[in-house]
């Protein structure tokens, strides 16, 4: 239980009690992630459903829409994104990037990064129907349970950080275990929402999971919380346009 609650400190805004985190639940956080996108998921039908019901525009509805999830997380895989778009950006070497992953000054890459972004999310949610925003909201343990998959595949880039300090005891044959456990449930889940378009919706996740696995190791030497979070970031954004196009 404590696990969990530290899964939901760390990635939602969701109140939780306060209480010293020990070694033993610390390392077993992650295995809730996908929880923690049930969650998000939940909050985010809530949402659509009650705007639908209101007498504003489908764009304003859009953009309220588009900042549930950031104020659900608070931000923290956006900041990740952000932070990324910026490193990769650079063109530099692998310390180069390290460092500006690091740095908590905002580029103009990260700024244009995020700006197209939103745009992109709300012009996906004017195409919502009731389907298609279940489909979504099945969307974010999916996300997760994809991120919890590479993080568990992937060495830590640094010693320290967010996600380091996390794992640092964590049991990666088992975390990739229950991370394939959630990713068929969720899979499921996902597929009898989505019908045959999910087909290629999953098609594009696993080419994106495969280049970013790929990307992260060459260019960084493998994963970071940033990274981990633009993962999540650009994963949710491709099953919502996919569910935008395809589902009906």
């Amino acid at each position: 239980m404590k696990a969990a609650m530290i899964a939901f400190s760390l990635y939602s805004r969701i109140p939780m009690p306060s209480f010293p985190w020990e070694d033993r639940d610390r390392k077993n956080a992650l295995h809730f992630f996908p929880l923690v996108g049930c969650a998000a998921g939940i909050v985010f039908f809530a949402a659509f459903s009650f705007l639908q019901q209101t007498s504003l525009g489908v764009i304003l509805r859009s953009a309220l829409l588009t900042a549930v999830p950031l104020l659900f997380t608070g931000g923290i895989h956006m900041d990740g994104f952000m932070d990324t778009c910026d490193a990769m950006a650079s063109w530099g070497n692998r310390e180069k990037k390290l460092a500006i992953l690091k740095d908590s000054h905002t580029g103009a890459f990260a700024v244009m990064a995020c700006s197209l972004y939103l745009l992109l999310y709300t012009a996906g949610c004017t195409e919502f129907t009731e389907r298609t925003a279940a489909v979504v909201s099945f969307g974010f343990p999916l996300s997760r349970s994809l991120c919890g998959l590479l993080i568990s595949s992937l060495p830590q880039a640094r010693e320290t950080g967010m996600l380091s300090d996390l794992t640092k005891e964590t049991a990666f044959s088992k975390l990739r275990l229950t991370m394939t456990g959630s990713l068929i449930a969720f899979g499921a889940l996902f597929s009898m929402a989505a019908g045959a378009g999910s087909l290629w919706i999953f098609g594009v996740l696993a080419v994106f999971f495969g280049f970013s696995r790929r990307r992260f190791l060459r260019e960084f030497g493998g994963i970071t919380g940033d990274l981990s979070g633009y993962f999540v970031t650009v994963s949710e954004l491709l099953i919502l346009i996919g569910a935008a196009v395809l589902v009906r």
